[in-house]
């Protein structure tokens, strides 16, 4: 049971590793774009990437048609909701601060599981850490959010990607409940397609079409983002489907990606760089996730 614990944290950080370097890119690609016609072109390419590990198309096609308002949901809560809010919020912040706020997931994913899964209730140490992790985040997000310039759109940016993050836990619980009815690999695919294809037609009548005609940075940054939604978010329905992983417990590893996404952010974009308040903040977010997983070895 260890040995799998261990296993699956691993797994974890890499997911929340591949996740944190999506920041870079979407700053980088917002750079020739819009927001949700960026979010959705990203999506419905992961989703193709997936396609040819599906051994089976029609299998595919059944399982889909089978699961088919499940695959609906999540396509909704997990891509088209979420990254809609989030392409907005990540574009009314800088790359750091970004990082930042979406790193307070792991609340809002326990308080979601709290609510709406019987098995996955709030315990005193979860509410600890979870509550110091968001105290790092605090410490970082406030001062900005406030006395930062551009106030009202920073305030306006971290309400979109604290509405994210709830749309996320409502996503990651949809997964979780129904783990035993769909292949992970199918339902991430179906869910990034669908998905990216309701983003992509919300953006022709929310944004002016930017059309294809983009430097090779874009493409670059593109085809990462997507390579890394493929893979990343296998590796996460590949754990939220397994039965001794409640969600709360694993988007805890979710405090990683404010750390790295930060750190990438300033190493990066030119214009972006660490403070003192900010390096506080990470560290005791880092200092979370590391007494959770070490408390969490032990049980």
């Amino acid at each position: 049971m260890q040995k799998e614990t261990v296993r699956n944290s691993l797994l974890a950080v890499i997911a929340c590793l591949l996740w944190s370097t999506a920041f870079v890119g979407i700053k980088i690609g917002l750079k020739f774009t819009t927001p949700i016609q960026f979010a959705g072109l990203r999506f419905f390419l992961s989703g193709i990437l997936l396609l040819p590990l599906v051994k089976s198309l029609p299998n595919f096609i059944h399982s889909i048609r089978q699961n088919f308002w499940l695959v609906i949901k999540v396509s909704a809560f997990q891509t088209s909701i979420l990254y809609a809010l989030f392409y907005w919020g990540v574009d009314l912040l800088d790359g750091a601060l970004a990082a930042i706020i979406i790193g307070s997931q792991p609340l809002f994913a326990a308080l979601t599981a709290h609510v709406m899964m019987s098995n996955d209730k709030m315990s005193l140490r979860k509410t600890l850490i979870i509550s110091s992790g968001i105290g790092g985040i605090i410490l970082i997000a406030l001062p900005k959010g406030i006395n930062g310039p551009g106030n009202w759109n920073e305030l306006l940016g971290i309400a979109l990607l604290v509405l994210a993050n709830i749309a996320s836990g409502v996503g990651n619980v949809f997964v979780s409940k129904n783990r035993k009815s769909i292949s992970p690999l199918i339902l991430n695919s179906a869910q990034m397609i669908i998905g990216g294809l309701m983003l992509f037609i919300l953006s022709l009548f929310l944004e002016p079409f930017s059309g294809f005609a983009f430097p090779g940075e874009y493409y670059l940054a593109l085809s990462w983002l997507s390579f890394l939604s493929a893979t990343a978010f296998s590796i996460w329905f590949f754990l939220l489907q397994k039965p001794n992983v409640k969600v709360s417990d694993l988007n805890i590893y979710k405090f990683i990606i404010p750390v790295f996404g930060a750190t990438l952010s300033w190493i990066i974009l030119p214009d972006e760089s660490p403070d003192l308040i900010s390096i506080s903040g990470m560290l005791i977010i880092g200092i979370s996730v590391v007494l959770y997983s070490v408390l969490a070895s032990k049980n």
